[in-house]
């Protein structure tokens, strides 16, 4: 069951939720933590407005809250009056939209993801080796748009055994390539059929699928397995929530609830409920089930692994940092010398969005 009906649906009179199983974990990833952070580091660096080429993230309630601050989300560049400041979203963006924001803009942050450009390379590297490269990806995605976009003579989206079976033959080397946000069920099958048409393909040394999605999906497939229901937290536009959704189904799980928010939880909801939440979805919302499911014996963590890869924020907002407090330093009589540096790896991104609204 989904719903994106932002109209409460229903709240119970009294729990009847007897424990609540917390995936660990769960939530924004660090390619999602290092592009909120960008955002808002341009917002307090620039005038309203500042210009993002498509969502940020895909997550509802991060894209108001940046709207709220004056962030204006665009889906073509043109849109952007030139002169303005433009991040490009974390899902990756074409190099010829890459170009058209760094020719519009007066100051362009690409926020992508460090994963997905590891995959642009890798498109770059096996089209310009005469491969032919087979890239399993969700039609209309903008990850899967961007990384096509890179060599789109060179390279046919799949998502079905069907569609491999429909390739042409090619005289090429293969390369099997894919979209990060990818459930592993959505990946094997489809891999599995490609590598028995193509056995010569080339895959990469390191797989494609994304870390904190594997991560996520780990722990979905655990709390499957101990829950009557299940709360999975986030968007209908985000890949990775709907691989969670659709994986507890998989799982067994009768009851699987995907929200945005806690105000689309159904009444009646009971037992032991596991939550967990997309790579896109801040933390507040989490917070906001639980109290709401208001267990009566408690939460318990369920803990797949330890997650703790971080990415550093692109160099220009590194050094757009830099700039500011070397200034705020001078300006109050400081010395540079003693100043200490900002560390932004201790500074969570749900932190950053709440604070967003002060």
């Amino acid at each position: 069951m989904s719903t994106d009906d932002p109209s409460p649906t229903g709240s119970p009179t009294g729990s009847s939720v007897e424990q609540v199983l917390l995936a660990e974990p769960r939530g924004f990833c660090a390619g999602v933590e290092m592009a909120i952070k960008a955002l808002a580091w341009m917002v307090r660096s620039f005038p309203a407005p500042v210009y993002c080429y498509h969502e940020i993230v895909h997550n509802k309630l991060v894209v108001k809250r940046f709207e709220d601050q004056g962030v204006i989300f665009v889906d073509d560049i043109d849109e952007v009056p030139s002169g303005s400041p433009i991040m490009l979203s974390a899902h990756g963006s074409a190099p010829e939209v890459v170009e058209a924001a760094r020719a519009r803009g007066s100051y362009v942050v690409d926020s992508v993801c460090p994963l997905v450009t590891k995959v642009h390379h890798e498109v770059k590297v096996r089209a310009g080796k005469g491969f032919r490269i087979v890239y399993v990806g969700h039609e209309g995605h903008e990850e899967a748009v961007g990384t096509m976009a890179v060599a789109p003579d060179s390279i046919d989206r799949v998502e079905s055994v069907a569609e491999v079976e429909a390739l042409p033959p090619t005289d090429q080397p293969v390369a099997l390539l894919a979209q990060t946000t990818l459930s592993h069920r959505d990946w094997n099958g489809v891999a599995v059929a490609v590598k028995d048409r193509f056995p010569d393909v080339w895959t990469p040394g390191r797989s494609d699928l994304c870390f904190a999605t594997t991560n996520r999906q780990a722990a979905i497939e655990e709390l499957a397995r101990r829950c009557d229901a299940i709360v999975v937290i986030g968007s209908a536009n985000s890949s990775n929530t709907l691989a969670l959704e659709r994986l507890a189904h998989a799982e067994g799980c009768e009851q699987v609830y995907r929200v945005n928010s806690v105000d689309e939880l159904p009444a009646g909801i009971s037992g032991v409920v596991g939550v967990t939440a997309g790579a896109s979805a801040p933390e507040e919302l989490v917070d906001a089930v639980v109290e709401f499911l208001d267990p009566a014996k408690g939460v318990e963590l369920v803990i797949v692994t330890d997650e703790d890869e971080y990415f550093p924020p692109p160099r220009n907002i590194r050094e757009l940092q830099a700039a500011i407090e070397d200034a705020a330093t001078v300006l109050l009589g400081g010395s540079l010398l003693d100043r200490p540096g900002m560390d932004d790896r201790n500074l969570g991104a749900s932190e950053v969005l709440a604070n967003l609204t002060t």
